[in-house]
């Protein structure tokens, strides 16, 4: 295929904007992508697509997700207009754990019903590829489970799908005060598991008062980092615990929420390549105050990454061009800055250097938008001016 006519947002510097381009498709690559003036002659009788003149950017990428699970917070949702925080519902048994007991209950099978229409909700708003966490089961049994269930997403929809294990998301109550036992007893035999079985791409923990030290989290990435997996850290999300730094002393895909980073965090980031990943759905649903350190990590060179953090509890939100624009209002990111974060550095946060751009040999997911400028898509406040999307190769019916 070849689209022509089109205005090209290939993210290879900035924005890096071309008008009146053309990109062409060799199966699941990019072969070319550069002004129509410029197209070299082996492309020209490829079957054409124009796209009059549409803005064209990578396919976009969420990086961090929790879109499997069952049962819903909106009481919770409620309490905390009343008044309540979000330490105050988990700790009397709510948040998180209210969340495990309903997928608990649910089949695999249901799971995978339940995710199918939140997903469908991230392709509408530009998504190609989304990363999906366990963490609801916190049993080793129910946390296969879920993976499983993550694992067949790509089956059932056209997207790709980068699955992680989140055992160590919550203590249950029947490790109440025990979070060391829960590593040994759960979260490291589960680890195995998904691994053994091929579930998992990446590892993930909490790091909070309210869930897991560093300490508790230790033979955890020790055991990743020996399996050959690839870890990534919720951190300084309530407090700083210095998870960050922790983190990115085990070379961290990422680290991700950060309200509290402190500049050790920051610097520690910033030598080890461990990419921010900003949430702005959780600070927004939770009403948080505390600014994460943006002018801090953009002057120390930290990559920072934007997406939905799709949850029930605290940011029941499907939709990246949502995340973009309120990572640019609550947060003060660019526009340029917040496409870069669903793609070059969602791509990165997610250890994949195959996609993220529009340059030859890269995979062809691509999205066509009803828009003239890329700054268009963070600016509208919850609208996806979604054309279509190519995704490996293929247009969308």
């Amino acid at each position: 295929m070849l689209l022509t006519h089109a205005t090209l947002a290939t993210m290879t510097d900035g924005y890096g904007l071309i008008r009146d381009a053309a990109v062409a498709l060799d199966g699941d690559r990019i072969a070319w992508a550069g002004p129509m003036a410029d197209l070299p002659v082996a492309y020209r009788d490829l079957p054409e697509h124009d796209v009059a003149g549409r803005l064209v950017t990578p396919g976009l990428i969420d990086c961090h997700t929790h879109a499997v699970f069952a049962g819903h917070r909106a009481v919770e949702f409620e309490l905390r207009l009343k008044g309540a925080s979000y330490e105050e519902i988990a700790r009397a048994g709510g948040g998180i754990l209210s969340t495990v007991t309903a997928t608990r209950a649910a089949s695999e099978e249901a799971l995978l019903a339940k995710a199918l229409p939140r997903i469908d909700q991230l392709i509408a708003s530009g998504a190609t590829t989304i990363e999906v966490k366990s963490g609801y089961g916190l049993t080793v049994e129910d946390e296969l489970k879920m993976l499983r269930a993550a694992r067949r997403i790509a089956a059932n929809r056209p997207v790709a799908v980068k699955t992680t294990h989140l055992a160590a998301h919550a203590i249950p109550p029947e490790y109440k005060g025990q979070p060391q036992a829960y590593i040994a007893d759960v979260a490291l035999p589960s680890l195995r598991a998904a691994h053994a079985e091929g579930l998992i791409d990446a590892v993930d923990a909490f790091c909070e008062t309210i869930a897991f030290s560093t300490d508790d989290l230790a033979p955890l990435f020790a055991e990743a980092v020996a399996l050959g997996l690839p870890v990534k850290l919720h951190a300084e999300q309530l407090t700083d615990q210095q998870g960050a730094a922790f983190a990115a002393r085990h070379r961290a895909l990422s680290a991700d929420h950060l309200e509290y980073l402190s500049p050790e965090g920051i610097a520690a980031m910033a030598a080890a390549g461990t990419v921010a990943v900003i949430l702005p759905g959780a600070f927004y649903t939770l009403r948080e105050s505390q600014l994460p350190p943006i002018a801090a990590l953009r002057a120390a060179g930290v990559p920072m990454a934007v997406a939905t953090d799709l949850n029930p509890g605290s940011s029941p939100m499907a939709s990246l061009t949502l995340a973009m624009n309120m990572a640019c209002t609550l947060f003060r990111l660019t526009p340029e800055e917040a496409l870069l974060g669903t793609t070059v550095h969602a791509a990165r946060a997610l250890g994949l250097a195959d996609r993220g751009r529009i340059a030859a040999g890269l995979r062809a997911d691509l999205c066509l938008w009803d828009a003239d400028h890329p700054a268009e898509l963070s600016y509208r406040i919850g609208a996806t001016p979604l054309h279509n999307r190519i995704f490996g190769g293929h247009l969308d019916a």
